[in-house]
């Protein structure tokens, strides 16, 4: 099996050629990305990033990535767009600043999550905002409750900004 698979890459080189696979870019990473994750959704294949939003401003936006109406394993409608430099900039800001803040876990059981992730090139600026049950707030102190605010403005704040 293992020859046939290595016989099968072999051609496939050289019927594309070597130099078309060695020199591809790898397609650049957002530097901002939000994502949705609703309630039951924990199985679907289909999810996509509802924003993401590159360093230069450009953003890519599925207004139905969430949408109950889209088929499961249907991609979303894909749209292209800026988000202005002031926004991101302070979006960067608002996202370290909300690093060490805690979001809390409601009572009960899973109900989706939401996601915001900041990728900077150097990756050890990384952060991975990480808020469970958004919509919950059983169980949770008012802290929590003024974090989890905090990070659905921004949230909004940064889908609300994109401009197609």
């Amino acid at each position: 099996m293992r020859r046939t698979m290595t016989g099968l890459f072999v051609c496939a080189l050289a019927l594309t050629g070597a130099s078309a696979v060695a020199q591809a870019d790898p397609a650049p990473l957002p530097l901002v990305s939000l994502t949705t994750i609703p309630d039951g959704w924990s199985q679907r294949t289909d999810l996509r990033p509802v924003l993401q939003v590159f360093a230069d401003g450009k953003a890519v936006h599925r207004p139905d990535a969430v949408s109950k109406d889209r088929k499961a394993d249907t991609d979303p409608k894909k749209v292209t767009g800026k988000v202005a430099p002031e926004v991101i900039s302070a979006a960067r800001t608002e996202i370290d600043a909300m690093r060490e803040l805690d979001f809390g876990i409601p009572a009960g059981e899973g109900k989706g999550l939401q996601i915001i992730d900041l990728l900077p090139e150097d990756a050890a600026g990384d952060v991975h905002l990480v808020v469970y049950s958004p919509d919950a707030t059983d169980g949770l102190n008012p802290e929590q409750q003024a974090a989890r605010k905090r990070f659905s403005d921004l949230y909004r704040k940064l889908v609300d900004a994109f401009k197609s």
